[in-house]
């Protein structure tokens, strides 16, 4: 199963889309038309990249917008870039989703005793290549961190690229720790502090900061596999989110989207430019001490 992209508008502005198609060239949504599973009896996810490794732009699956484009995250007009909180620069994994995945927002989390954030669940993905915006990759699931993000609850799944030449060597938590030692704790430190510099307060976390394992975090995805289906069999209220799809929903849905349709969604977008400059401020350092 091999997937394509196609850039609109002008990189590093808000006209900026990334469109998705798969083998056929058929334009899809990664939201809801890539499988969740790459290999589901090997417990083997696909994980749409939003921002590869050292980047700062805030790139993320556009739920609310139909076909579910990658785009820039904006803030108050503004294209949102992560800072540099010493002593990182940018994201430290390759960062994304699980596709096919919702955490809803209606759902208090036993665990965290918070509702979900009312998106796909996200992946970081701790393998040494760096991989490229929109690029639809293999994992293998390693643990899960329960963020709680202005209240919401925002799970962090950690996993690595099947292809990548450590892979055989993490199966578990307990490997990243083994063998990636000061990474996992970079991790919290890196979600902890990041939206400080916007004014924000430091997150917080559930189960006292600490990782839970492979066993664990299947079920919390498998959990918001779950709510999606829901979701996308209109069980669930969609709100503002976009369920237009492909691929999944049959011709009597309303989430049914014609490919003349999609085709003419994507044509009313801004057609492929040159980029913007990235403004000098996203290099800013920020330094300040741990509490």
């Amino acid at each position: 199963m091999s997937f394509t992209v196609e850039e609109r508008g002008n990189a590093n502005s808000l006209s900026y889309r990334l469109f998705f198609k798969n083998a056929e060239g058929k334009y899809i949504s990664p939201f809801h038309d890539i499988p969740i599973y790459a290999d589901e009896s090997q417990n083997i996810f696909h994980m749409v990249v939003e921002v590869p490794r050292w980047t700062n732009a805030k790139m993320e699956i556009a739920t609310k917008d139909i076909l579910n484009p990658i785009k820039q995250d904006v803030k108050k007009g503004k294209l949102r870039y992560v800072a540099n909180v010493f002593p990182h620069k940018g994201y430290i994994w390759n960062y994304g989703a699980i596709p096919q995945t919702w955490e809803d927002p209606a759902h208090k989390d036993g665990d965290t005793d918070c509702c979900g954030d009312n998106d796909p669940i996200d992946v970081c993905e701790i393998g040494s290549r760096v991989c490229t915006r929109g690029e639809v990759i293999k994992v293998k699931v390693l643990g899960i961190l329960a963020m709680i993000d202005e209240g919401e609850t925002d799970w962090k799944v950690i996993a690595i690229n099947v292809e990548d030449p450590e892979a055989k060597d993490f199966n578990n938590i307990s490997d990243v720790q083994r063998l990636k030692p000061g990474y996992l704790e970079a991790t919290v430190d890196w979600f902890r502090r990041y939206k400080v510099p916007d004014g924000k307060p430091e997150n917080r976390f559930a189960f006292n900061e600490e990782f839970k394992d492979k066993d664990f975090a299947i079920e919390v995805i498998k959990s918001t596999h779950n709510f999606w289906k829901a979701l996308i069999g209109q069980q669930t209220k969609a709100g503002e989110l976009n369920c237009k799809n492909t691929c999944v929903s049959s011709g009597d849905s309303p989430f049914c989207c014609s490919a003349d349709e999609a085709r003419a969604a994507v044509g009313e977008t801004c057609p492929c430019g040159e980029g913007e400059p990235i403004p000098s401020s996203v290099d800013k350092w920020f330094y300040y001490e741990r509490k």
